[in-house]
């Protein structure tokens, strides 16, 4: 167990949720949240090699972000 690794997996979710205030929180069109696809990976790799069972799971939740938000931006507009 690497603590520099769980280090590195939390930061990789930190800038996930970074990633996303323009567009969910200022209502700013920003294509930087697509990195999402590349940080989360990267960060599900690191919570793996360093053991953390959260971490991976946050990690798993910001690489699927898009459908998450996707799925309850459609049912706040449907209702």
């Amino acid at each position: 167990m690497n603590p520099k690794l769980k280090k590195w997996s939390l930061l990789c979710f930190i800038i996930c949720l970074l990633l996303w205030i323009p567009n969910v929180i200022f209502q700013i069109s920003s294509p930087f949240w697509m990195l999402v696809y590349i940080v989360g990976p990267i960060g599900i790799a690191f919570g793996v090699l360093g053991e953390s069972v959260i971490l991976t799971i946050l990690n798993l939740i910001m690489s699927f972000s898009f459908f998450i938000i996707m799925f309850f931006g459609y049912q706040i507009s449907a209702s």
